[in-house]
């Protein structure tokens, strides 16, 4: 049994999708009740001469997906559909965190007979300096101004050099109508990435991109443990006993560069004499500062794009992984979607902006049509905890909950509160399951160190599954709120994690 709540704070009408036996999180709703004094942040604009032209402004409704908790500001698991401005805060920093997810033609057992063998080589390339991603500064260019249109526009800069050998322009024409909005928006400038950038003729090494990042950030080799719609799955080649690939990563930096300038334009714009929203969360105004709409458009967009080319080769460096241990593989991308961003929709002939913060698109027939998904509804991936089961789910398109669906299962205890006890929990997970990260615990010179023992392994507590909701628990709600169905259910192999 699950349930939804519905509750006013402040002018808002709100509608919670939970778990059964489960009440909001009380920091979160905290935090919640200070988000909402937007609203009140949105009167004061309304009144203020020139701020906003033309009328209508408004916050249409929010939603919280199951996975709701705490975030820095604002809630993560809140969607929200606004008129006339947008809230930068409300996608947060890391712009374009998102999912990504591969089929292949590899057998667990093939997997875990070289798991050692895996275990360095992944170390090494994606911790030790080996993944080897040049660029020119005319395809950072690209990538920033054109997304994932721009790495294909300008891919033979690359010389097949390093990783550039896994891309082969044919298939990723056919992957970008598999990823949200062709992994590609397109951006005006880049502003304040010049550096970043580089010459445009010379090849360089940046240190960002192919980077998982921290957090509930992995990459998770995963077996198919059940399939829930044969014919669905059937269609997108999801075959039980299968093995899958599933990607967790943003923007990084770069999200976080495009986060501070987004903020810094609200800041510029505001009012002179008025009083700062106490909240610290500000609006940018679709009419009334035509160049700071711009320039915040361009620079999300930046980060977007820089979001969907790290997954990109996040999926490129488990390849090469792959392929130098077992052999040649073949790995298809099944869908690559955002978490966190801004979208513009057309609603009965307006432009309202759906803010999606920790949640993901989860479209219907009607919302992918034209797509090769439009028979069966947008691909949904939601991980559960490390260590814990995850799902493939096709959305449904439901308005009710704005086209959208939780991005994981959602925390039950802060990171400092999971990493404090449970020992005997601990333990048994770390019996069962294989995590790679930077710090290899069994080496010889560590045995010695407790200082950096203890810090690796705080950092695997704050993740483990004793700090997450029930992922099964969640799932459920999203089925019979008709938010999205299940497909398949997966079990980790191995989980990549920095």
């Amino acid at each position: 049994m699950v349930h939804k709540i519905e509750f006013q704070d402040r002018h808002n009408v709100i509608s919670c999708y939970l778990p059964e036996n489960s009440a909001p999180e009380k920091k979160a709703m905290a935090e919640l009740h200070q988000m909402t004094a937007i609203e009140e942040t949105l009167a004061a604009l309304t009144a203020a001469p020139g701020f906003f032209q033309g009328d209508g402004q408004r916050i249409e409704k929010i939603i919280l997906t199951p996975d709701f908790h705490k975030g820095a500001g604002i809630p993560i698991g809140t969607v929200m559909m606004t008129k006339g401005f947008a809230i930068p805060q409300a996608m947060g920093n890391d712009i374009n965190c998102g999912m990504r997810f591969y089929t292949t033609d590899l057998s667990e057992d093939r997997i875990r007979e070289k798991l050692p063998e895996l275990k360095r080589k992944i170390r090494h390339i994606f911790f030790e300096g080996g993944r080897q991603i040049p660029m020119t500064g005319r395809q950072r260019q690209a990538l920033f101004c054109h997304g994932l249109e721009g790495l294909l526009e300008t891919y033979s800069d690359s010389k097949k050099s390093g990783l550039w050998r896994y891309y082969q322009p044919d298939k990723q024409e056919k992957w970008l109508k598999r990823t949200v909005s062709r992994g590609s928006f397109k951006a005006e400038d880049t502003e304040g990435l010049e550096d970043f950038i580089g010459s445009y003729d010379e090849q360089t090494y940046d240190d960002q991109i192919g980077t998982v990042g921290g957090g509930n950030h992995f990459l998770e080799v995963q077996r198919v443990a059940e399939v829930y719609d044969g014919q669905t799955a059937n269609a997108w080649n999801i075959k039980k006993g299968a093995v899958v690939v599933m990607i967790h990563a943003g923007s990084l930096t770069i999200g976080h560069h495009s986060g501070l300038l987004n903020r810094k334009l609200c800041r510029e714009i505001y009012p002179a004499g008025m009083t700062h929203p106490d909240n610290g969360i500000y609006l940018i105004p679709e009419a009334g500062a035509p160049d700071s709409w711009r320039r915040f458009w361009s620079a999300s967009a930046n980060a977007a794009n820089f979001g969907f080319a790290n997954r990109l080769f996040l999926g490129f460096m488990i390849q090469d992984v792959f392929t130098h241990v077992l052999g040649e593989c073949g790995m298809e991308q099944l869908y690559d979607a955002p978490h966190n961003y801004i979208w513009k929709k057309q609603i009965d002939g307006e432009t309202h902006y759906i803010h999606r913060k920790g949640a993901c698109c989860a479209g219907g027939c009607e919302q992918m049509e034209g797509t090769e998904f439009a028979y069966y509804g947008e691909p949904v991936m939601i991980p559960g905890s490390m260590g814990s089961s995850s799902y493939l789910l096709r959305g449904l398109g439901n308005p009710d909950s704005l086209w959208s669906a939780s991005h994981g299962a959602g925390r039950k205890k802060s990171r400092g509160d999971a990493i404090k006890g449970n020992d005997e929990a601990f333990r048994r997970f770390m019996e069962s399951f294989h995590v790679i990260t930077p710090i290899d615990p069994s080496r010889n010179d560590l045995k010695g160190r407790a200082d950096i023992l203890k810090k690796w392994e705080d950092a695997i507590r704050a993740e483990a599954p004793y700090a997450y909701k029930d992922i099964d628990e969640v799932i459920a709600v999203h089925t019979t709120h008709d938010m999205a169905v299940p497909v398949a259910r997966m079990e980790p192999i191995f989980t990549v994690k920095a």
